[in-house]
């Protein structure tokens, strides 16, 4: 963390929910690694959290994430060289290109979910099951609010 004199007033709100993030995204990243995954890095959760089942080009990802298309595109290359995506031609514009998860893009998604599931379960242990119910329905309110 920066040393700096803000420190001195009460975190806001986004340093507060970046923290468990960033820890829960550590934590995924490290487990995937020991599983066969060393490839994966915090970053490609911008590409994995956002693809359609049945692909998504590269233009629609980097919107998704909020990130630039050359980003998007460094990112897609990386993980396609790594056997985690593939890119399809799109069948409705046969001059687009689709990104989609392969085999091994799949199980990294199976990974991680089960990694969450545990670290939610770690979570619940440490907050109550009360305070955890609370938390996860006040930040599902959060995420739909206009």
């Amino acid at each position: 963390m920066p040393d700096t004199t803000a420190r001195d007033a009460p975190p806001i709100l986004a340093v507060l929910l970046r923290e468990p993030f960033m820890a829960l995204t550590e934590r995924v990243t490290a487990r995937l690694a020991e599983r066969g995954h060393p490839e994966v890095r915090p970053a490609h959760g911008n590409v994995f959290g956002f693809l359609d089942d049945t692909g998504t080009r590269v233009g629609v990802l980097a919107e998704r994430a909020q990130v630039t298309r050359q980003s998007m595109a460094e990112l897609v290359a990386h993980l396609e060289r790594h056997g985690y995506v593939e890119q399809v031609a799109d069948p409705s514009d046969r001059r687009a290109r689709l990104v989609r998860a392969t085999d091994r893009g799949r199980e990294v998604f199976a990974l991680a979910r089960q990694v969450n599931a545990e670290i939610e379960e770690a979570w619940t242990t440490h907050l109550g099951e009360a305070r955890m119910a609370a938390l996860r329905e006040s930040l599902e309110m959060l995420a739909s609010a206009p």
